[in-house]
């Protein structure tokens, strides 16, 4: 039934389609969302919705250009750097990196998750290539270790973004990281965000290039993506919204990153794979519907068919993706049902089982920002969902999962 589906050049329901509209418009008018940019495609139709202001207390509408911080969202985009790596033999999948990050040699592993940061054993291996691109190298954001030692030292010596401690430069980033014990060894367990940031370090060391620029000269400029990067030019800056941390527990909306003189109005410190693009629905849009047409985007082949496979189909065991969805179900009351896939590829999520309404296949991530990016083999379908506000409280998701489910009914 799916391979038929494949092949069917259909796109939407006009039922479907208002639908769509009409949920978008229920969230934006409720107050919580104050503005949203959803395209989505099936084939060769293409359809975009444009709902809302740029801020909460009005100005500027949201426009189809308009620029959104990625967060997440960037992870499935930055990890195609390493894969035009792999197309080219400069990378392999089962190279240790200490090659290129000798940082990261003769690593120590914590004898346990909330131990000292000195009671560790040997690494029973080198880290690799493929233990960066499945997340499982060693070390991560996880939320079920807050207040441990080794998760106190992540956040103190600013190795993840959006911390009062800004991330240093990516040469003192890895000095820093290599300081640190290992959670886990190497390969053994899944483990969010850390390996995304990690990725773009390994890029600017094998290339000589800034990742960014590095990202811009393979992917980026080939599919047009004229408006993503890692900070949005002082000459666009008007193109991109405050993003709203509304307040968990009154719901008060509270600006946490003001467009002009904020986090993205200037270069970064340190490029960021994991969180810290910029973009907008047509760029993205484009990106993903390269990776559906195996690498190709026009006559121009991007990446390998080969290479598109690997990043888009589950990379776990059966281990570790049984260790992931425990993560994913115990936490549904801090995620509010965000990360309930199944698998991981290489830098984003892969449906391995059929738990809402996306069918297995279905590949992409979502961002703390309020953005949702998949694209779906099987039905040809390409969803782009952005807004400005972040997960502190659940309505953004609600929203991504509101836009999915009335989405996906609207394929006729």
């Amino acid at each position: 039934m799916s391979l038929a589906l494949a092949d069917q050049p259909g796109g939407f329901s006009k039922t479907g389609l208002q639908r769509v509209r009409d949920v978008l418009a229920r969230h934006v008018d409720s107050g919580k969302i104050p503005g949203v940019v959803a395209l989505f495609s099936r084939g060769d139709e293409t359809h975009v919705e444009e709902l809302g202001t740029m801020r909460r207390d009005g100005g500027e509408p949201m426009r189809r250009d308009t620029i959104f911080r990625m967060a997440s969202t960037s992870k499935p985009a930055s990890v195609a750097a390493a894969m035009v790596l792999l197309d080219e033999c400069r990378l392999r999948l089962d190279d240790p990196v200490q090659e290129w990050l000798p940082e990261l040699a003769e690593r120590q592993v914590l004898k346990r998750i909330d131990g000292p940061l000195d009671d560790t054993v040997p690494a029973r291996r080198p880290i690799t290539v493929r233990d960066v691109l499945t997340s499982t190298f060693g070390l991560g954001m996880d939320m079920t270790s807050i207040g441990t030692p080794v998760m106190n030292a992540v956040f103190e010596q600013g190795l993840t973004p959006n911390l009062p401690t800004p991330m240093p430069e990516p040469d003192e980033w890895i000095r820093r990281l290599g300081e640190l014990p290992l959670m886990h060894q190497p390969g053994e367990r899944w483990q969010y965000h850390i390996a995304s940031d990690l990725l773009g370090v390994l890029v600017a060391r094998v290339t000589g290039q800034s990742f960014e620029d590095f990202l811009c000269e393979r992917i980026f400029n080939p599919l047009g993506m004229k408006d993503t990067g890692f900070h949005v030019p002082a000459d666009q800056i008007h193109r991109l919204p405050p993003l709203y941390a509304p307040d968990p527990q009154t719901g008060e909306f509270v600006v946490w990153d003001e467009a002009e003189e904020g986090r993205h109005s200037t270069p970064p410190a340190f490029q960021g794979g994991g969180g810290g693009l910029n973009s907008t629905v047509d760029d993205y849009h484009a990106y993903f519907r390269m990776l559906l047409r195996g690498g190709m985007h026009g006559s121009e082949r991007i990446l390998s068919r080969a290479a598109v496979e690997l990043m888009t189909t589950n990379r776990l065991t059966p281990e570790q993706r049984a260790i992931r969805q425990e993560l994913a179900t115990d936490n549904v009351h801090i995620s509010f049902g965000q990360g309930q896939h199944g698998g991981w590829g290489f830098g984003m999520a892969v449906r391995t089982y059929r738990g809402d309404y996306a069918p297995i296949g279905q590949f992409g991530w979502d961002g703390g920002s309020g953005t949702s990016t998949y694209a779906d083999p099987v039905n040809n379908l390409t969803g782009i969902l952005l807004t400005q506000v972040g997960a502190s409280v659940p309505n953004p998701v609600h929203l991504m999962h509101d836009f999915w489910t009335t989405l996906y009914q609207a394929i006729d």
